[in-house]
This record gives structure tokens, C-alpha cells and sequence, in this order.
């Protein structure tokens, strides 16, 4: 990058600071908590009488699904300390390179799956959801900024963004 840099604006850092991540933030931990909740009670109850295959599919998923919500959770805390001077942003580089949010694969044609309860399900589908928003946001807050590969030293900023747009897509 040149040496005076880009003047870029980073919407996703402002959303991290926002009141879209406080948001998304109680929104995770109450994920957390209503799984946790349903897990202990109904799910437990549920397992009890379920077909064999849905039984054996209903631990792995419930595996697969505290691990997700404890990954973004992680992730949460730690955006969280950030934004509040708790830490700092290398301090939450180095800390979040033990957090996964890549995705775990839910095979929902997978023999007892149409056997699991439907909240059960549903929890599934809502902790996916939200681990792509976390994921997303991760890749915006934290991608490497250096864009001095594509604009030259002499390029204003508007020009740069235009730059970066036309390669983006192709225009011309």
C-alpha cells in the first residue's frame, strides 16, 4: 500500500461497534441459552423415544450443534471485549485463530433426520443462520486491508473505489 494509504470507510467494523452487534450479540447468547434449555429438557425427553436412527442422529447433531453455538459465542465474547477496550484487536488476532466458523455440514436427507423434533430442527437451522451472519461479519472486521495491488499510487480515493469496482466486476 502507499504510504499515505486508503481512506476507506469499514462499514463492517462500524456494525461491530453498533447496535446491529449488540443485536446479533443477544442474539447469539440467547440462541446459547434456548439450546441449552431445550437440550436439558424436551430434547432430553425427546431422545428417550426416538427410532434408533434418529436417536443415534439426535447425539451427533446435538455434538455438532453445541459445538457451533459455543465457536460463535467465542467469537462473540471476544468482538465484544474488543469493542468495549477489554482487548485488543491483536490481542483478539490471536485469541480468535482458535475460533472456527467455517461450517459444519447438516445432512438433512441423513436416515431419522425427518424423526427429529421439529424444534430440535429448528435450532439447527437457526444457529446455521447465525453462524453464517458471525462468519460473514468476521471476514469483513478482520480480511486483510491491503488493496495496493490494485490501485496505483497516483489514484485518488474515488478513482481507487472505482478501480477496485471495474476489477471487481469487470466493467469497463
Amino acid at each position: 500500500m502507499s504510504e499515505r494509504g486508503l481512506n476507506t470507510v469499514s462499514f463492517a467494523g462500524h456494525a461491530a461497534s453498533s447496535a446491529q452487534f449488540k443485536a446479533l450479540y443477544s442474539e447469539g447468547m440467547g440462541l446459547v441459552e434456548e439450546t441449552a434449555s431445550y437440550l436439558d429438557g424436551p430434547g432430553r425427553a425427546a431422545s428417550k423415544v426416538m427410532p434408533r436412527m434418529a436417536s443415534v442422529l439426535y447425539a451427533a447433531e446435538s455434538m455438532r450443534l453445541t459445538t457451533r453455538l459455543m465457536q460463535m459465542a467465542s467469537w462473540l465474547l471476544l468482538q465484544r471485549a474488543v469493542n468495549n477496550g477489554e482487548m485488543s484487536r491483536d490481542q483478539v488476532l490471536s485469541e480468535k485463530n482458535k475460533v472456527r466458523l467455517d461450517s459444519f455440514n447438516v445432512d438433512r436427507t441423513a436416515p431419522g433426520w425427518n424423526d427429529l423434533p421439529e424444534g430440535f430442527r429448528d435450532l439447527i437451522d437457526r444457529s446455521l443462520r447465525l453462524q453464517n451472519r458471525v462468519a460473514i461479519l468476521d471476514r469483513e472486521i478482520y480480511r486483510p486491508q491491503d488493496l495496493s495491488a490494485f490501485v496505483p499510487d497516483n489514484q485518488n480515493g474515488v478513482k481507487a473505489q472505482l478501480s477496485l469496482l471495474q476489477t471487481a466486476f469487470g466493467a469497463n
